[in-house]
Formats: structure tokens, sequence, C-alpha cells
């Protein structure tokens, strides 16, 4: 599997906050559980991870919801 980061969107299924990590879960071959310990050690450790969860928060597109197929 490999990185997809043009399909990158906030998840709606897989959303405990904001759907970050569900949706950076969806297009990389990481998943969301581990991108959230990841954001979770980094906020401890460093403080960075609050910064960047809040700014893909507000940066990264919500997903469209699906259309219902035509008939």
């Amino acid at each position: 599997m490999e990185w997809n980061l043009a399909e990158l969107h906030r998840s709606q299924r897989d959303a405990w906050l904001a759907g970050i990590c569900g949706g950076l879960g969806d297009c990389t071959p990481l998943p969301s559980w581990l991108w959230r310990a990841m954001f979770v050690a980094t906020t401890i450790g460093i403080g960075v991870g609050l910064v960047l969860y809040l700014a893909l928060w507000v940066f990264m597109p919500r997903r469209p919801p699906s259309r219902p197929p035509a008939t």
C-alpha cells in the first residue's frame, strides 16, 4: 500500500474528534490508532502534535458526502 495524499480528507466514519487520524489512516499504510498515538506522543513529548493536529483540522477538507446512485 502506498501513501495516497491526493485523496486526503477528514474521515466521517472513523472520527473521535475531527476525523483527522481516520482520514490519515485511510490514505496511508498506517492505521488510524497509530496516528492517534503519534499525535498524543508528540503532544506530550515536545508539544508540536497538538499544533499540527489543529492545523490539519483547519486545512484538511471534509470528505464530501457520498451520493446515492442515479436511477
